[in-house]
């Protein structure tokens, strides 16, 4: 993959990153942020400027399709703060955008993206903060389950993506990131973190090979 390389992947590999993590038995499709906010023109996150994060949707819409013919578990992340934004933190104090997610706007980028929005029965984790495990149940959901991988997927790279694969990689559940299913304002800050995570804390994969191991299902 394109975004996997960088001038210096040959340094990486000779100092000992860029190892593979490999695929587990048991993988979820972990989809992050997917909302309004990232493709909808007058956002402050808005992400459509750079053509790859707008393809992305449409490589989202078929790992989730896949994942759910194949009975994968899905599960999803949504942002919500109080009023007053009071539990966002020092997030918001470093981020003013967040406030796109309080609770009474009424601008409507927290909507869902057609297309991509939770089935019953999928898990919605709500969060505060750019990871999908901190503050929330997650990690033990995914032990409940017996998950062992996460196929990870939304917006944005450089943000939730990253810090939600570093924790995945952090509890042992191994971290394939879907590049071309993963969206950033802008293309050389989603190449960076791309090429970055593929280094230190997951295996970046193909959208075919995604598919692939979910078409497999659990074995």
């Amino acid at each position: 993959m394109a975004s996997t390389q960088h001038a210096d992947l040959a340094s990486y590999k000779a100092s000992g990153f860029n190892g593979r993590m490999g695929w587990g038995q048991r993988p979820a499709l972990l989809l992050i942020d997917v909302c309004k906010a990232y493709w909808c023109s007058g956002s402050p996150l808005d992400t459509s400027a750079n053509p790859a994060s707008v393809a992305s949707l449409e490589v989202m819409k078929r790992l989730l399709a896949t994942a759910r013919e194949s009975k994968v578990p899905v599960i999803w992340t949504q942002v919500s703060y109080k009023k007053g934004m009071k539990d966002a933190g020092l997030f918001y104090r470093k981020s003013r955008v967040l406030d796109v997610w309080e609770e009474g706007n009424t601008r409507g980028y927290d909507d869902l993206v057609t297309g991509l929005e939770p089935a019953e029965g999928e898990e919605v984790v709500v969060k505060k903060h750019p990871s999908a495990f901190y503050g929330t149940e997650l990690a033990s959901q995914l032990h409940l389950m017996n998950v062992d991988t996460l196929v990870i997927c939304g917006v944005s790279t450089s943000g939730c993506v990253r810090a939600s694969t570093l924790d995945a990689m952090c509890y042992n559940y191994r971290p394939m990131v879907v590049g071309s299913a993963c969206g950033d304002r802008s293309a050389a800050i989603h190449n960076a973190n791309i090429f970055d995570m593929d280094a230190k804390m997951a295996d970046v994969v193909s959208e075919d090979e995604a598919i692939e191991h979910l078409k497999a299902g659990w074995s």
